[in-house]
């Protein structure tokens, strides 16, 4: 038990810089004074003592102003910051070495008796205000933005901001788990910013077309050819100008495109999506149809989706994004 304080008070001079000397640790810190209340309570909910754990448990919400049901499940070293207002629900599984900032949310979003609240990984950090709903996984080492609403599962490492919840990239490798609450990245910014560098190239080129569109004879149409290692990269290539709408970055970087070849219809380009409910999936499979048929011309373009899990490993290894992050 008391190895088990040691490494609660060691776990707060490691996250917050602010903790000066042990006594004010112990005596003044909520989120420390919540999560060994919880111990107390979580032990009483293993053994059936089920009133004895609420009212724990409420004592506990009464004291420090952090809510924390005696079901949920937590490892060690997990830090509360400042604490007032997080919410942790019953089915709640929370990994080792979490960071919460105070307002932080795991709340459930079903009535049923059943597993309802996020499982989170080990070395996650939930910012400030943050939500997370429902019985969805958050990858080991994700960062969870402040303000942030999460409702879809979070990949390892990933960053997600934004309401709904976005995935941002994949944060730096660090010796330390924090957060830049004022370096976020903006995955909509980044591909409304893409979206406009493209639009003003496209308006140069139709503007130099218009002006020797009369001299030009329409060219003969594309010879079918075997899928080579040239025609093959220059399918890629157009595949590149493709953004992701919900990361913002191209298909081809992501690690999207798995195969292109020639079947006996025409080219045909497996994909897969970065969630598998990915509701802009229809406009992402006409995006990549529509670029390989600009390289291969009328013949026939067949995109089929293929059923595998994507993570940030398949995406390329210099695609690491956010200052401090």
């Amino acid at each position: 038990m008391f190895r088990r304080i040691r490494e609660d008070v060691e776990t707060v001079f490691a996250k917050d810089p602010a903790a000066k000397t042990i006594w004010e640790v112990i005596c003044c810190y909520p989120g420390l004074h919540a999560i060994w209340l919880h111990q107390l309570a979580h032990f009483l909910w293993q053994r059936k003592l089920l009133f004895l754990g609420r009212f724990v448990s409420h004592v506990n919400r009464w004291l420090t102003g952090v809510e924390i049901h005696p079901g949920a499940k937590i490892g060690r070293r997990f830090f509360i910051d400042h604490g007032m207002g997080v919410v942790i629900g019953e089915t709640t599984e929370i990994g080792d070495d979490v960071l919460m900032y105070q307002g932080a949310v795991l709340g459930g979003t079903r009535l049923e008796k059943t597993k309802r609240h996020p499982t989170i990984g080990d070395n996650v950090v939930i910012g400030a205000g943050a939500t997370i709903l429902g019985p969805i996984p958050v990858g080991d080492d994700a960062l969870i933005g402040a303000g942030s609403v999460v409702v879809k599962p979070v990949p390892i490492g990933a960053t997600i901001v934004g309401v709904p919840g976005h995935m941002a990239g994949k944060h730096a490798e660090k010796p330390e788990s924090d957060l830049e609450h004022g370096k976020l990245p903006d995955p909509v910014l980044r591909t409304l910013s893409e979206t406009l560098k493209q639009q003003g190239r496209l308006e140069e080129r139709v503007r130099e077309l218009e002006r020797v569109a009369s001299h030009i004879e329409p060219p003969p149409p594309a010879p079918k050819r075997a899928l080579s290692p040239a025609l093959e990269s220059d399918i890629l290539e157009a595949l590149r100008k493709v953004l992701d709408p919900e990361i913002g970055t191209n298909v081809v970087d992501l690690g999207l495109i798995r195969k292109i070849t020639r079947n006996g219809r025409g080219v045909e380009v497996r994909m897969v999506l970065t969630h598998s409910d990915c509701p802009l999936a229809g406009y992402l499979v006409e995006q990549v149809r529509r670029k390989t048929r600009s390289v291969v011309g009328d013949e026939p373009v067949e995109v089929m989706l293929v059923d595998e899990v994507w993570s940030w490993a398949d995406a390329a290894p210099d695609l690491i994004w956010g200052d401090g992050i």
